[in-house]
């Protein structure tokens, strides 16, 4: 119960509902064993008659009128009761998802390298559904049911003490037969859990890997590992299963000797006149509606370790160490001629080998400046670093003399714009995409944004225009036109640092010429800081940094570096020759 415990405890907001929900509980338990009580005097006064005892008919209607108010005014509080329980669930469900959101979107970087989206979305569903379900039964019928059982027996010793005894020893018997049977079942729930984990995200990953699953025909292959998966979780299953079921016998076996006890007490009491005619058909009513929470137990237990195990997972990404606050009120303030510089900066992620070691650059005021290495080298790094996704591990950074490390990491990307390798886009409309960092921008300025890009003249001709949907990740688009809209969009944030990352690698000559015209509009009077494998697309920077090994091999001009031995006119000598075979192949060279 420790996880169900904390989900309550965290959602203090809600506890006037949990107290609201409880005294309609308390009402609606007493009123439901004035219906069993009314009817033993209406039988009372039957018998009376019958037996020519006496017997009054308009108090026999009377107590009928009662019982049918009583009944009614019950149905009414089930209904309430229920209703705010259901709210509460509601309520319960948002809150829930709100706080998981929450803190994912605060999580470091370094969580989601190491964590699959399809596994985070589902432990997150997984954990409310589970616990919304177990509370929201406990809330309108667990609990109700429950309090009514603890009345029923105290009415049940008030008439015959045996009987309520045999009645109370049903629950402890129950429950620590239930307690068992769920006990190994969410051993087991939560080893199925995390095959779950990992199938869910294999087919997210799929589905949105589908055009590479295809075309290296691995239909098959997932189809099979995804079968296997689900083949061992109903494998779990099944063992559950089995477990419930011969548990569940003993629960029966158990019940059926103990009524068969109460029913010989009840009858032979009536039999030999200590208890009336009356308060036999009472105890009988009584001994029912205590029956009504043992038959839902080994259900209700077993929700209970379902939302145990499912809220396991969920309380633990909770637990996680938030590095941002996405909510806190910073002031967005855009920095005038912006610099950059490293000093001494090393960086390793976790307990792993040093990305970086012991860098030191500047980049001054509206100067482009490209990174360059052998994959692997630290460029992306530096850029994550820039980018305040991660702390350096020693050394400082500044933004214009400003220490990154007193700096709050929304003023630091609020000056900075990025337009990725890969095409970073939304499911959603155009407009939706570029105005992505500006959400109050006109519709003028995301055309002329638009225009800026070299990206209008395709879109003013699709169906929708602006409000043309590009489907998940752009796939409505060419890659040209989608890294055309990621231009647009960080023209549109208009901010001082401009990063691009392998912006124009995946296009092809045409495309990449298209991109490079809307990119010249981009980088106007900005700080610009590029990774680039294609020297070509670099030849007008005013540096070139050459990374590699996690250090700073050379910085220089283009043309500086062209004519000095080293890394970088080794790669473009690699790139050159590649392009002369290529030429003399066609007789063109």
């Amino acid at each position: 119960m420790k996880n169900l415990l904390q989900i309550i405890k965290i959602s203090k907001p809600l506890h006037h509902l949990v107290l609201i929900i409880s005294l309609l509980i308390l009402f609606s338990a007493v009123v439901a064993l004035a219906a069993p009580i009314i009817s033993k005097f209406i039988v009372d006064e039957i018998v009376a008659k019958v037996s020519n005892n006496g017997g009054d008919v308009n108090k026999l209607i009377t107590l009928i009128v009662i019982a049918f108010g009583m009944n009614l005014l019950g149905l009414v509080t089930t209904t309430i009761s229920e209703r705010v329980g259901d709210h509460f669930a509601g309520r319960l469900r948002q809150f829930l998802t709100e706080k998981f959101y929450d803190k994912v979107l605060t999580l470091p970087q370094s969580y989601y390298d190491s964590e699959v989206s399809g596994k985070i979305v589902n432990q997150l569903s997984r954990g409310i559904t589970s616990t919304q379900g177990f509370l929201n039964t406990a809330t309108n019928f667990i609990l109700p049911t429950f309090v009514q059982s603890i009345f029923t027996i105290a009415v049940l010793a008030y008439y015959n003490l045996p009987i309520a005894f045999f009645t109370f020893i049903l629950f402890p018997i129950y429950l620590s037969i239930s307690y068992y049977s769920t006990l190994k079942w969410g051993k087991e729930e939560v080893k199925k859990n995390a095959i779950e984990d990992r199938t869910r995200g294999r087919m997210q990953e799929v589905i949105a890997n589908i055009s590479l699953v295809k075309s290296f025909t691995s239909e098959k292959n997932e189809f099979k590992t995804v079968s296997k998966d689900l083949k061992e979780i109903n494998t779990i299953y099944a063992a559950q299963s089995k477990t419930f079921h011969i548990f569940d016998f003993y629960r029966g076996l158990s019940l059926n000797i103990i009524l068969f006890i109460i029913n010989i007490i009840v009858f032979y009491e009536t039999f030999v006149g200590t208890l009336s005619i009356g308060e036999m058909v009472l105890i009988l009513q009584l001994v029912n509606q205590a029956r009504i929470p043992l038959f839902a137990m080994s259900f209700i237990l077993t929700q209970l370790q379902m939302a145990e195990a499912g809220s396991k997972e969920y309380l633990e990404i909770l637990a996680l160490t938030s590095t941002e606050d996405y909510a806190k009120e910073t002031q967005k303030q855009i920095v005038k001629d912006p610099t950059i510089t490293f000093k001494n900066v090393s960086f390793s992620y976790n307990d792993s080998e040093k990305v970086l070691k012991d860098v030191s650059l500047t980049i001054a005021k509206n100067q482009a400046v490209a990174l360059v290495g052998h994959s692997g080298a630290g460029k992306s790094t530096i850029i994550n670093l820039i980018l305040k996704f991660y702390e350096p591990t020693h050394g400082e950074i500044l933004m214009k003399d400003m220490a990154y490390s007193r700096l709050d990491h929304s003023f630091v990307r609020n000056n900075i714009a990025l337009v990725f390798q890969e095409n970073e886009l939304f499911s959603t409309s155009i407009r939706e995409n570029v105005a992505y960092g500006k959400p109050d921008a006109t519709e003028t300025e995301i055309i002329k944004a638009l225009k800026l890009a070299n990206a209008y003249d395709f879109v003013k001709k699709l169906p929708k225009g602006i409000d043309n949907e590009v489907g998940e990740r752009g796939v409505r688009l060419s890659g040209g036109q989608k890294q055309r809209i990621q231009i647009a969009r960080a023209i549109l944030k208009n901010a001082p640092i401009l990063i691009l990352d392998e912006a124009t690698s995946s296009l092809d000559a045409k495309s990449e010429k298209e991109v490079q015209d809307a990119l010249e509009n981009l980088m106007k009077e900005k700080l610009v800081i590029i990774i680039a494998h294609r020297f070509s697309t670099i030849q007008n920077v005013d540096k070139i940094l050459v990374v590699n090994d996690g250090k700073i091999e050379e910085s220089g001009t283009p043309h500086e570096l062209a004519n000095k031995k080293g890394i970088y006119s080794e790669l473009l000598n690699y790139q050159i020759e590649g392009n002369k075979k290529l030429l003399e192949k066609f007789d063109i060279y």
